[in-house]
C-alpha cells in the first residue's frame, strides 16, 4: 500500500487557482477538455478562473481502485486546434499522459499534481508529489465521525 497525500476541497481550489495564475497569460484558450474522472473537477475550476465556457471531456479509464489497469479511451473529442487546454488531476506513471500526447500533440496539457517519473509529459503543473505517494482526492473521501481513543466515563 502507498503512503498517502490527502487533498482537501479547499486545497484543491487553492492549487487550481494558483495553476490558473501560472498559465492565464500563455494563450487565450477556446475551450477545456477535462480528462475523466480525475481531471473533471480541476477542469471546471480552471474554466471558471480563466472565463472559459466551452468544456468537454476525454473519457479514459486507467485505474481500478489503486491498481493500474489496461488503459481504454471511452470517449475522444475531435479537435484540430491547439487552442484547447487539456486538464487532468495527476501525471503518475505516464500511461494516460502518453495517450493524450499522441491524440493531441500540440495542445497545452496541465495537471494539478505531477510525479517525477513522467512529469515531462505535461506542459505545466502545480504540485510535485514523490513517486511512492498515492494522491487521495477529495471526491474519493467522506467526512465522518471519529471515535475518541478513550471513551469518557458515564456521569452518575
Amino acid at each position: 500500500m502507498y503512503k498517502k497525500h490527502i487533498v482537501t476541497w479547499d486545497m484543491l481550489q487553492i492549487y487550481t487557482k494558483k495553476l490558473a495564475s501560472k498559465i492565464y497569460s500563455i494563450k487565450k484558450w477556446k475551450g477545456i477538455i477535462g480528462v475523466s474522472r480525475g481531471g473533471l473537477i480541476p477542469a471546471t475550476l480552471l474554466a471558471r478562473e480563466l472565463s472559459i465556457r466551452y468544456v468537454d471531456t476525454l473519457c479514459i479509464c486507467s485505474y481500478n481502485d489503486y491498481y493500474l489497469q489496461n488503459i481504454k479511451v471511452l470517449k475522444k473529442p475531435e479537435y484540430s486546434t491547439d487552442d484547447i487546454l487539456i486538464v487532468d488531476d495527476l501525471v503518475d506513471t505516464g500511461g494516460t499522459a502518453k495517450i493524450i500526447r499522441k491524440m493531441y500533440p500540440s495542445t497545452y496539457f496541465v495537471t494539478i499534481f505531477a510525479k517525477p517519473k513522467e512529469k515531462r509529459l505535461v506542459d505545466n503543473y502545480m504540485i510535485d508529489i514523490p513517486q511512492n505517494i498515492w494522491v487521495e482526492q477529495p471526491w474519493d473521501m467522506t467526512l465522518s465521525y471519529s471515535k475518541p481513543l478513550i471513551k469518557e466515563p458515564k456521569i452518575k
